[in-house]
Protein backbone atom coordinates (compact mmCIF):
# COMPACT_ATOMS: atom_id res chain seq x y z
CA UNK A 1 0.00 0.00 0.00
CA UNK A 2 2.86 2.38 0.78
CA UNK A 3 4.30 1.87 -2.70
CA UNK A 4 0.91 2.61 -4.31
CA UNK A 5 0.63 5.80 -2.25
CA UNK A 6 3.99 6.96 -3.59
CA UNK A 7 2.96 6.25 -7.18
CA UNK A 8 -0.35 8.12 -6.89
CA UNK A 9 1.17 11.16 -5.24
CA UNK A 10 3.99 11.16 -7.78
CA UNK A 11 1.25 11.83 -10.33
CA UNK A 12 -0.79 14.15 -8.16
CA UNK A 13 1.88 16.66 -7.09
CA UNK A 14 2.94 17.70 -10.62
CA UNK A 15 -0.71 18.13 -11.54
CA UNK A 16 -1.36 20.42 -8.61
CA UNK A 17 1.74 22.43 -9.49
CA UNK A 18 0.52 22.57 -13.06
CA UNK A 19 -2.68 24.26 -11.92
CA UNK A 20 -0.61 27.36 -11.21
CA UNK A 21 -0.34 27.83 -14.98
CA UNK A 22 -4.09 28.20 -15.33
CA UNK A 23 -5.49 31.63 -15.97
CA UNK A 24 -9.12 32.65 -15.79
CA UNK A 25 -11.53 30.20 -17.44
CA UNK A 26 -14.09 28.56 -15.22
CA UNK A 27 -14.89 25.71 -17.61
CA UNK A 28 -11.25 24.60 -17.84
CA UNK A 29 -10.57 25.03 -14.14
CA UNK A 30 -13.73 23.13 -13.15
CA UNK A 31 -13.03 20.24 -15.48
CA UNK A 32 -9.43 19.92 -14.32
CA UNK A 33 -10.15 20.16 -10.60
CA UNK A 34 -13.13 17.83 -10.99
CA UNK A 35 -10.88 15.22 -12.60
CA UNK A 36 -8.32 15.53 -9.81
CA UNK A 37 -11.02 15.26 -7.14
CA UNK A 38 -12.47 12.28 -8.97
CA UNK A 39 -9.03 10.64 -8.94
CA UNK A 40 -8.77 11.16 -5.18
CA UNK A 41 -12.17 9.55 -4.69
CA UNK A 42 -11.16 6.54 -6.80
CA UNK A 43 -7.94 6.32 -4.82
CA UNK A 44 -9.81 6.29 -1.51
CA UNK A 45 -12.05 3.54 -2.89
CA UNK A 46 -9.02 1.50 -3.87
CA UNK A 47 -9.69 1.77 -7.62
CA UNK A 48 -6.14 2.70 -8.63
CA UNK A 49 -6.67 2.11 -12.36
CA UNK A 50 -9.46 4.69 -12.56
CA UNK A 51 -7.53 7.03 -10.25
CA UNK A 52 -4.57 6.99 -12.63
CA UNK A 53 -6.87 7.41 -15.63
CA UNK A 54 -8.49 10.50 -14.11
CA UNK A 55 -5.08 12.00 -13.33
CA UNK A 56 -3.96 11.31 -16.91
CA UNK A 57 -7.01 13.17 -18.18
CA UNK A 58 -6.43 16.14 -15.87
CA UNK A 59 -2.76 16.24 -16.89
CA UNK A 60 -3.73 16.34 -20.59
CA UNK A 61 -6.17 19.20 -19.95
CA UNK A 62 -3.44 21.17 -18.20
CA UNK A 63 -1.08 20.68 -21.15
CA UNK A 64 -3.84 21.80 -23.52
CA UNK A 65 -4.43 24.89 -21.42
CA UNK A 66 -0.73 25.77 -21.49
CA UNK A 67 -0.68 25.21 -25.24
CA UNK A 68 -3.61 27.59 -25.60
CA UNK A 69 -1.79 30.22 -23.55
CA UNK A 70 1.22 29.99 -25.86
CA UNK A 71 -1.00 31.13 -28.73
CA UNK A 72 -0.82 34.70 -27.42
CA UNK A 73 2.89 34.88 -28.34
CA UNK A 74 2.36 34.17 -32.03
CA UNK A 75 2.63 37.53 -33.83
CA UNK A 76 0.13 39.23 -36.08
CA UNK A 77 0.88 39.01 -39.82
CA UNK A 78 3.38 41.44 -41.28
CA UNK A 79 2.14 44.12 -43.69
CA UNK A 80 0.77 42.53 -46.87
CA UNK A 81 0.55 39.08 -45.30
CA UNK A 82 -2.45 37.06 -44.10
CA UNK A 83 -2.54 34.62 -41.20
CA UNK A 84 -4.34 31.31 -40.85
CA UNK A 85 -6.04 30.15 -37.66
CA UNK A 86 -3.77 29.32 -34.73
CA UNK A 87 -3.37 25.68 -33.81
CA UNK A 88 -2.26 24.39 -30.43
CA UNK A 89 -1.66 20.83 -29.30
CA UNK A 90 -0.51 18.90 -26.28
CA UNK A 91 1.02 15.43 -26.27
CA UNK A 92 1.45 13.16 -23.27
CA UNK A 93 4.83 11.91 -22.18
CA UNK A 94 4.23 8.63 -23.97
CA UNK A 95 3.79 10.33 -27.34
CA UNK A 96 7.20 11.22 -28.78
CA UNK A 97 8.32 12.40 -25.35
CA UNK A 98 5.40 14.77 -24.84
CA UNK A 99 5.32 18.52 -25.15
CA UNK A 100 2.96 21.39 -25.91
CA UNK A 101 2.98 23.74 -28.85
CA UNK A 102 1.19 26.58 -30.61
CA UNK A 103 1.49 27.08 -34.36
CA UNK A 104 0.40 29.62 -36.95
CA UNK A 105 0.91 29.85 -40.70
CA UNK A 106 1.29 33.11 -42.60
CA UNK A 107 0.83 33.56 -46.36
CA UNK A 108 1.59 36.14 -49.04
CA UNK A 109 1.01 35.09 -52.65
CA UNK A 110 3.11 31.92 -53.02
CA UNK A 111 5.18 32.63 -49.90
CA UNK A 112 4.50 31.05 -46.54
CA UNK A 113 6.02 31.18 -43.06
CA UNK A 114 5.06 28.83 -40.23
CA UNK A 115 5.89 29.72 -36.64
CA UNK A 116 5.75 27.13 -33.86
CA UNK A 117 6.45 27.69 -30.17
CA UNK A 118 7.21 24.47 -28.31
CA UNK A 119 7.59 23.75 -24.58
CA UNK A 120 8.23 20.61 -22.51
CA UNK A 121 9.67 18.76 -25.49
CA UNK A 122 12.83 16.62 -25.85
CA UNK A 123 13.56 18.64 -29.01
CA UNK A 124 14.36 21.60 -26.76
CA UNK A 125 17.29 19.83 -25.13
CA UNK A 126 18.71 18.92 -28.53
CA UNK A 127 18.64 22.56 -29.63
CA UNK A 128 20.26 23.71 -26.38
CA UNK A 129 23.19 21.43 -27.24
CA UNK A 130 23.40 23.02 -30.69
CA UNK A 131 23.53 26.53 -29.22
CA UNK A 132 26.19 25.49 -26.72
CA UNK A 133 28.56 24.52 -29.54
CA UNK A 134 28.68 26.74 -32.66
CA UNK A 135 30.26 23.86 -34.57
CA UNK A 136 26.98 21.95 -34.31
CA UNK A 137 25.07 24.93 -35.68
CA UNK A 138 27.23 25.20 -38.79
CA UNK A 139 27.60 21.46 -39.37
CA UNK A 140 24.64 21.28 -41.77
CA UNK A 141 24.72 24.77 -43.20
CA UNK A 142 23.36 26.78 -40.32
CA UNK A 143 24.76 30.04 -39.02
CA UNK A 144 24.61 31.31 -35.46
CA UNK A 145 23.35 34.87 -35.02
CA UNK A 146 21.20 36.98 -32.70
CA UNK A 147 17.64 38.19 -33.24
CA UNK A 148 16.28 40.65 -30.69
CA UNK A 149 19.08 39.60 -28.31
CA UNK A 150 18.14 35.93 -28.68
CA UNK A 151 20.62 33.40 -30.03
CA UNK A 152 19.30 31.98 -33.27
CA UNK A 153 20.37 29.41 -35.82
CA UNK A 154 19.44 30.33 -39.40
CA UNK A 155 19.49 27.93 -42.31
CA UNK A 156 18.51 29.62 -45.56
CA UNK A 157 18.82 28.35 -49.12
CA UNK A 158 18.70 31.27 -51.59
CA UNK A 159 18.40 28.93 -54.59
CA UNK A 160 15.11 27.52 -53.28
CA UNK A 161 14.06 30.57 -51.27
CA UNK A 162 13.31 28.44 -48.25
CA UNK A 163 14.78 28.31 -44.79
CA UNK A 164 14.43 27.75 -41.09
CA UNK A 165 15.19 29.66 -37.91
CA UNK A 166 15.46 28.06 -34.47
CA UNK A 167 15.57 30.10 -31.26
CA UNK A 168 15.78 28.80 -27.69
CA UNK A 169 14.15 31.15 -25.17
CA UNK A 170 15.17 30.99 -21.50
CA UNK A 171 15.99 27.28 -21.94
CA UNK A 172 12.23 26.66 -21.71
CA UNK A 173 10.84 27.30 -25.18
CA UNK A 174 11.86 26.42 -28.71
CA UNK A 175 10.69 28.86 -31.38
CA UNK A 176 10.88 27.44 -34.90
CA UNK A 177 10.15 29.36 -38.09
CA UNK A 178 9.99 27.63 -41.46
CA UNK A 179 9.61 29.56 -44.69
CA UNK A 180 8.93 28.54 -48.26
CA UNK A 181 9.30 30.79 -51.31
CA UNK A 182 10.37 33.63 -49.01
CA UNK A 183 13.27 36.05 -48.85
CA UNK A 184 15.49 35.74 -45.80
CA UNK A 185 14.47 39.19 -44.53
CA UNK A 186 10.81 38.11 -44.28
CA UNK A 187 11.80 35.07 -42.24
CA UNK A 188 13.89 37.24 -39.93
CA UNK A 189 11.09 39.80 -39.81
CA UNK A 190 8.68 37.25 -38.39
CA UNK A 191 11.30 36.05 -35.91
CA UNK A 192 11.73 39.66 -34.80
CA UNK A 193 7.97 40.14 -34.34
CA UNK A 194 7.81 37.76 -31.36
CA UNK A 195 7.82 39.30 -27.87
CA UNK A 196 10.64 37.30 -26.26
CA UNK A 197 10.64 39.35 -23.06
CA UNK A 198 7.09 38.32 -22.27
CA UNK A 199 7.71 34.74 -23.36
CA UNK A 200 10.62 34.48 -20.91
CA UNK A 201 8.32 35.46 -18.05
CA UNK A 202 5.52 33.07 -19.04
Amino acid sequence: MLQINKIVFKWLIPLLVGLSFLTSGAVWADEITDSIEEAIEYYKEGDFVEAASSLDYASQLIRQKRGGNLEAFLPEPLAGWAAEDIKSKAAGAGYFGGGISAQRRYRKDRSSVTIEIIADSPALQSMIMVFSNPAFASADGGKLTKIKRQKAVIKYRPSNKDGEINIVVAKKYLVTLKGQKVVENDLIGYASAIDYKKLKKF
